[in-house]
């Protein structure tokens, strides 16, 4: 952009002092900057990822079921923190978030997931600290049985991506990125992804398939011998 201002000016110029009979730089229009591909994680790696949280303590069930929940739904940091016990229907498989907007919408649970999510709930009440109860209403709990915030799940989460990842950005949202690959990657239909991601247009979604092109280019050339 600065380059194209520098052109413009320089063209400007040239005209001002006769130099130029028109300016050739007026039509120029910027480039749109090309929108940075999605990071993911390998389907070996978010495997990797689930096995990492110790199940025979609470923050441990606690912590898987916030990674299943995370790559098994593909739900938003703030949607996973703002849920709510009523949110969650074990026999009926599904959870309801609230998105961007408030917008509501029923996430499926996949089996790994549900199955995190009840290990968790039947042990949920040992995190409070004495002599106090633990919310009411909130899915995931802190250490002292209130509603676990935004941040220390980043943090929880960022420190379980570094022992499978040497990504330079590692996040929650790694694993929204990495759900909505793989879906794609096995054939899952664009809309239906765009529906369960709560993107409010198709386009924000289309990312995902630069995402997998680019993969099969890299494996094309690998493997072709003419490529």
């Amino acid at each position: 952009m600065r380059k194209l201002t520098a052109i413009r000016s320089f063209c400007r110029y040239l005209c001002r002092q006769g130099l130029l009979p028109s300016n050739p730089a007026t039509g120029l229009i910027p480039a749109r900057g090309q929108k940075r591909l999605p990071s993911f994680l390998e389907v070996t790696q978010a495997a990797r990822v689930m096995d990492l949280p110790d199940r025979k303590k609470v923050i441990g069930l606690r912590d898987l079921a916030i990674l299943e929940l995370l790559y098994g739904t593909g739900i938003r940091l703030m949607e996973l923190v703002g849920l709510n016990l009523t949110d969650v229907d074990l026999v009926g498989e599904v959870i309801k978030v609230r998105g961007k907007g408030k917008k509501e919408r029923i996430l499926p649970l996949g089996r790994k997931a549900q199955q995190a999510l009840e290990s968790y709930l039947d042990r949920r009440s040992e995190l409070s600290v004495k002599g106090r109860r633990p919310s009411r209403t909130a899915v995931f709990l802190n250490y002292q049985g209130g509603r676990i915030s935004a941040r220390s799940v980043r943090r929880m989460v960022t420190g379980y991506l570094r022992q499978v990842s040497e990504k330079s950005h590692l996040s929650p949202h790694l694993l929204r990125h990495t759900f909505a690959t793989h879906m794609l990657d096995a054939g899952a239909d664009l809309r239906a992804v765009k529906e369960l991601l709560g993107h409010a247009s198709l386009s924000s979604t289309q990312i995902y398939t630069h995402v997998t092109v680019e993969k099969l280019r890299r494996i094309y050339d690998q493997a072709h011998p003419r490529a």
